[in-house]
C-alpha cells in the first residue's frame, strides 16, 4: 500500500464501534427473550401487543447502537464522505477550512467554507492517542488536498 491509499483509508473509530455492537447483540438478545418470557411472568395481563412492543423497543435500540458501530469518514482524492448517526454528507476538500479536536471535543469537527461546521464521528476522542493520530491524518489530508497554484 502506498503512502497516498495509507492516508486515503477509511477514518472509523474503535471503542466505540465494539461497545456499540457488543450492547446492541446484548439488547437485542435480552429483550427478544424478555418478550418471549414475558407472559410466563406476567400472567394473563400480557398480550401479544406487549410482546411485539419489547421486542420492537430491542430492535430500535439495537439498530440505533449499530447505527453508532457504522459512523465512518471516507476520504477520495476529490473529497470526503462522512456518515454519523443519522445523516451522511459529502464535502469536497476545498470546502473544509480548517479540523479541530481536542478541547473536550467528543469527535473531529471540520470548519467549512460557508461558515457551517460538521462534526466527524469517525474520529472520536475514545480512542486517545489513536483518535489524535487520526485528526492529525485529517489535517494532513485537508492540507495535501488544499494546495492551489497560488500557494508556491
Amino acid at each position: 500500500m502506498s503512502a497516498g491509499e495509507d492516508l486515503h483509508r477509511p477514518f472509523r473509530p474503535t471503542a466505540a464501534r465494539w461497545v456499540a455492537g457488543v450492547l446492541a447483540v446484548v439488547v437485542l438478545v435480552f429483550m427478544v427473550a424478555l418478550a418471549v418470557a414475558l407472559p410466563v411472568i406476567a400472567g394473563d395481563g400480557a398480550g401479544m401487543a406487549d410482546r411485539v412492543g419489547i421486542a420492537g423497543f430491542g430492535l430500535g435500540v439495537a439498530w440505533f447502537l449499530t447505527r453508532q458501530a457504522g459512523v465512518r469518514a471516507d476520504p477520495d482524492e476529490t473529497g470526503l464522505t462522512v456518515r454519523n448517526l443519522l445523516l451522511t454528507r459529502r464535502v469536497e476538500w476545498t470546502e473544509i477550512v480548517s479540523v479541530r479536536f481536542g478541547q473536550g471535543r467528543p469527535w473531529v469537527q471540520l470548519d467549512l467554507a460557508d461558515g457551517d461546521t460538521l462534526s466527524v464521528m469517525g474520529v472520536q476522542a475514545s480512542d486517545g492517542a489513536r483518535a489524535a493520530a487520526e485528526a492529525v491524518r485529517m489535517s494532513t489530508l485537508v492540507a495535501m488536498h488544499s494546495v492551489t497554484r497560488s500557494d508556491d
